[in-house]
């Protein structure tokens, strides 16, 4: 039972020397509004690019106060527009630290002190080398939660080898998988490694080690590597392919563009169409949708006859545009899709409607997802330049004018220049 509580200068609430989590500052002021899933939860990020980016941004989202400790050299080149749009920085402020300067590594030490957790993607050994690896900052604060995002991981032969997303799954063996039968591995945009087995994963991680500090008081230290979080992702492929339900020639099998019925195909006007039908119910519904009567067909799973019958739906599926076929198959369960690009998928009804997609900043993003019923997600800002915000997310992390005056006049950190427009007034961008 816990006898004591104290809040102390670094504004974390320790009970009976249990570490609960820190107090935070940053919200609306009003106790009615609702809070975020992790209101309270400070972190502290050491900018880098895609995965590590992405699960700050995602527990911004839900409310934790992260503050980004970007490059000092950063905060002076001028931003033109097609910097202005990294949306992946949203929801936290900007420091500008020179991690090299002999006094930047106490900066993110005393972060770390009112911190619950730290995320850094450097390569292994980096982070040491700078003063800021786990042991130090333990040393400062043993309730935090260090979270390191690498491709390879902290160990092994691979682990200080440079990579990016395409190595990470051609070593966990889904490149190989990805593709049409015959062709070269396809290389797909950087979902798989960098955001599914990388950025998403390493903030579950995160969630996990915070809920068990409520048992042990205690922080611990996150090893997420992308190749073994993208692997993690093929888990449900694996077992069939090792008992030879799924062959290992890709583009041959089930779901990997093997069948006519879960394929795309091309329509009249250079559109795309998207068929998923693999139960039988869905699979007549396709049938009937392309005038096709299953009696005069091959059986549905019948492998050898998959090749002739894409030829088959192919021809068909360019008589008409993709509008049209759309509405031939409203209506039809046949799990029937348009196939939209990006920028398309902002205006699908199904969309508008869910709000599937915000505007923030002049800039249209996905909303923060999933949905939570009590406590919803919410865009409290747009991304930052590096440095934009250093004097004013020092001092709500507790630094004196005094002590910002003086990192400034040592060169420890820059102010940088202002990036684009927030969202009028204070009121953040709900989730939908």
């Amino acid at each position: 039972m816990c006898v004591q509580e104290t809040l102390d200068s670094s504004r974390v609430l320790r009970v009976n020397h249990c570490y609960v989590g820190a107090v935070s500052t940053h919200g609306t002021g009003d106790p009615d509004t609702p809070r975020g899933l992790l209101d309270g939860v400070r972190v502290v990020e050491i900018g880098s690019m895609g995965p590590a980016s992405m699960c700050a941004m995602m527990l911004a989202d839900f409310g934790a106060d992260v503050v980004r400790v970007d490059r000092a050299a950063e905060a002076d080149l001028e931003y033109a527009d097609p910097q202005d749009t990294d949306i992946i920085t949203r929801g936290r402020p900007s420091i500008a630290l020179d991690l090299k300067h002999p006094r930047g590594a106490a900066v993110v030490l005393d972060l770390v002190e009112r911190a619950d957790v730290l995320i850094e993607g450097f390569r292994p050994g980096v982070a040491e080398r700078l003063g800021i690896g786990p042991d130090a900052c333990a040393a400062r604060n043993p309730g935090l939660v260090y979270a390191r995002m690498t491709g390879y991981g902290q160990a092994g032969p691979l682990a200080a080898a440079a990579g990016h997303d395409l190595n990470y799954l051609a070593l966990a063996g889904i490149l190989g998988a990805l593709g049409p039968a015959g062709e070269p591995p396809s290389t797909p945009l950087n979902l798989i490694g960098d955001f599914g087995g990388g950025g998403v994963l390493l903030a579950f991680a995160i969630a996990a080690a915070l809920f068990e500090r409520t048992r042990s008081g205690l922080g611990q230290v996150i090893d997420c590597s992308m190749v073994e979080g993208s692997a993690l992702l093929m888990t449900a492929n694996t077992g069939p392919m090792q008992v030879g339900w799924w062959t290992r020639e890709r583009g041959t099998n089930l779901i990997d563009g093997g069948a006519h019925f879960y394929n795309t195909y091309e329509t009249a006007d250079g559109g795309y169409v998207a068929f998923g039908a693999i139960e039988p119910q869905f699979y007549a519904a396709m049938l009937h949708g392309l005038g096709l009567d299953a009696a005069d067909l091959p059986e549905q799973g019948a492998r050898d006859q998959w090749p002739a019958m894409r030829v088959r739906v192919a021809g068909i599926v360019r008589t008409k545009t993709r509008d049209e076929w759309d509405a031939v198959f409203a209506g039809l369960e046949a799990c029937f899709s348009v196939v939209l690009d990006p920028l398309d998928a902002f205006d699908h009804p199904h969309n508008v409607e869910r709000r599937t997609f915000v505007e923030v900043g002049g800039l249209r993003q996905a909303a923060p997802q999933p949905r939570f019923s009590r406590t919803p997600g919410s865009i409290r800002r747009s991304g930052s330049h590096p440095g934009q915000d250093t004097d004013a997310a020092l001092a709500e992390w507790g630094f004196g004018a005094d002590a910002i005056a003086a990192l400034h006049a040592d060169g420890v950190v820059r102010q940088g220049g202002a990036s684009r427009k927030q969202p009028a007034g204070d009121d953040p961008v709900g989730a939908p």
